[in-house]
């Protein structure tokens, strides 16, 4: 009954985490937080090395003339790039990265044509923008900037293996900044290069901005569309190298921080957008909200002299595309973690690379499932043996603990302490199967993990009706299979006696069920293959205590009464042995003996058990009747 409780308050602890981690994600995109009422108001930004933002949207003195820095960001004419992997568009108002689509990776399995859209720019917001501050009211340009195109349209030709794509700001100081974006086949990482041309007569002062904004997800979905992570800023640096800032934290409070290399980044689920400097470099990371239900994340590089007659560079690094963390890992250090696993990274990570190593093997994700949940639970065979049998043994006890219940009603002591005899009695501990249970659940949650933030899945196939392990099964044949082997489990694990706990206990089969109806295909496969193992280890174990049960019982009803009858028959031998020589007729056997039968009811009497074994000390006191002395 213990292990039965145990078992209850894990599997509702486990759901009730995943439901509120999703709601809290779900309640956050429906209701975003509200606009600050004012910008903050910066230092002087000449008294510092790095020019401190003063607005929340440009990190310069000002915007261009005639914008509001709380506008939504301008549109130019737009330059459409085509790579194998991209196709993107950058506007000429700033420079701006404005839309990606990801070729590789399609909207949905039935829009196979269609790319996903990353960065776009209405009616969600998320784009990446760029741009030059220079102190003293130096010519410099910001997002808000009209840059010329060389040409409107970029495309990757065969056996092309980089693609440019320049853009020109021209101020009549005699400052000149050409913008260039860096494409690579098969590479979803961008390199970002502005050259300051310093065609004037003084020299120019200045720094670059790389920054995200962005706006929360538009309200829609939830927990009943499957598992919802985090979607929101990331920053890393030397001290911390992964933390959040959502978009309710930018609003509470605004970052403003120098950090030697480290990177920025947008996330959600799947995919990323990360700005990442020179590991040498200091930039000043910052989050600002900018009003309009908008949000940026970004840094500010130091300062840089470029003398009249010369030219210098701004270089970083943007990567726009799928959390695939071997590839992350080798652009910049802690990248990868934005392959969010959460607290148990540390098992989830080698958890994954089993995956995805049985995977080259087998070449289906859902079969790698199978195979890695096999193997999980090979692993812990030992520790669930244990449960096991230890909840077998309580299903054994199951009729005795009724039998106690019955015998004393509501007293809960003398009932706890009625148990706790027979428990020792029988040399049975409850809360033995503990341990293996508290021991696996951190590897499931780290599996569950790794199954919904693994991008790999996302639109793979399996097998028959299952084209996506990423959503919901479509005909939640595989949700009500796992329920199905939940009531199997229920039928072969002790129930407890109190009957609001069985009842409880006969629901949960119901309740999961219906929950994982909304739940990743892949996840629920896992459960199923994981349920079904658990099945067979538990059927075979609890068949083999039962049957050593069954003999030790038989043993112990039937060993006391052998003892007995060969006690009798020698007793009966001891009695004909008598020093007057008469034999005592044997007595009667009792009715389970294999004795030969009693004699009938009209034979004559033995006599009674209690006549002296001895003649009489004195005889001359006592004669016997009918006899004289001589």
């Amino acid at each position: 009954m213990e292990n039965q409780r145990l078992l209850l308050v894990a599997a509702l602890v486990f759901v009730l985490f995943l439901l509120w981690m999703n709601w809290m994600e779900f309640q956050a995109t429906k209701y975003p937080p509200p606009e600050p009422l004012a910008a903050t108001v910066p230092a002087d930004p000449a008294a510092a090395t790095v020019p401190a933002p003063p607005t929340p949207d440009v990190p310069t003195a000002a915007p261009a003339p005639g914008v509001s820095p709380l506008s939504t960001p301008g549109v130019g004419q737009r330059v459409r790039v085509v790579t194998d992997v991209f196709e993107a568009e950058i506007d000429t108002t700033g420079g701006d990265l404005r839309r990606v689509g990801l070729l590789t990776y399609p909207e949905s399995v039935r829009q196979p044509d269609r790319p996903f859209q990353l960065l776009k720019d209405g009616p969600e917001i998320f784009i990446a923008q760029s741009g030059l501050v220079a102190l003293q009211d130096g010519p410099a340009p910001n997002h808000y900037a009209q840059f010329t195109a060389e040409q409107s349209e970029y495309q990757l030709a065969d056996g092309q293996d980089v693609l440019e794509v320049r853009l020109n700001w021209d101020d009549p100081s005699g400052v000149r900044v050409v913008k260039t974006y860096t494409f690579r086949r098969g590479s979803f990482l961008v390199e970002l290069n502005q050259r300051v041309e310093n065609h004037s007569d003084r020299d120019w002062q200045g720094s670059q901005y790389r920054q995200f904004q962005r706006s929360p997800q538009l309200a829609g979905g939830g927990f009943f569309d499957g598992a919802i992570t985090y979607t929101g800023a990331v920053i890393s640096t030397p001290e911390q190298r992964y933390e959040k800032f959502s978009f309710s934290d930018i609003n509470k409070r605004e970052l403003n921080q120098s950090v030697q290399g480290g990177w920025v980044a947008m996330i959600q689920h799947y995919f990323l957008g990360a700005w990442v400097p020179a590991q040498e470099e200091i930039n000043q990371f910052y989050t600002r909200a900018v009003g309009g239900n908008r949000y940026v994340v970004g840094m500010t590089s130091a300062l840089q002299t470029v003398p009249a007659g010369e030219a210098g560079e701004f270089q970083t690094l943007l990567y726009v595309g799928p959390k695939l963390a071997d590839v992350l890992g080798e652009i910049a250090p802690n990248l990868h973690l934005t392959v969010d696993y959460g607290m148990l990274t540390i098992i989830a990570e080698p958890l994954f690379w089993m995956l995805k190593t049985i995977h080259g093997f087998v070449g289906n994700w859902g079969w790698s499932i199978i195979i890695l949940t096999l193997m999980i639970k090979l692993v812990f065979y030992k520790l669930s043996e244990t449960s096991y049998r230890s909840m077998a043994n309580m299903r054994r006890l199951a009729p005795e603990l009724t039998r106690l219940k019955d015998l004393y009603g509501d007293d809960k002591q003398k009932m706890n302490q009625a148990m706790m005899d027979l428990y020792k009695k029988e040399k049975i501990n409850p809360l033995g199967g503990c341990l293996p249970i508290l021991v696996q659940i951190p590897v499931f949650i780290a599996l569950y993990w790794v199954l919904v933030e693994s991008v790999q899945l996302r639109q793979a196939p399996f097998i028959l009706w299952i084209e996506d392990l990423a959503i919901r099964d479509p005909f939640f044949v595989l949700p009500l299979i796992m329920g199905a082997t939940m009531f199997i489990q229920q039928k072969l694990s002790p129930m407890p006696p109190d009957p609001i706990q069985a009842k409880v206990m006969m629901a949960l089969p119901v309740v999961f069920t219906f929950l994982f109806l909304w739940f990743p295909a892949g996840l629920v496969l896992y459960w199923v293959v994981n349920n079904t193992l658990s099945i067979a280890q538990q059927w075979f174990i609890t068949k083999r205590v039962e049957a050593a049960g069954g003999v030790a019982t038989k043993e112990k009803d039937e060993g006391p009464s052998k003892v007995g009858e060969q006690a009798k028959k020698l007793l009966t031998l001891a009695k004909q042995a008598l020093p007057n020589g008469k034999k005592t007729p044997p007595s009667p056997p009792s009715p389970s003996s294999d004795a030969p039968k009693s004699p009938p009811s009209d034979a004559p009497k033995s006599p009674p058990s209690h006549a002296p074994k001895s003649p009489p000390k004195n005889p001359s006191r006592n004669p016997p009747s009918g006899r004289r002395r001589k």
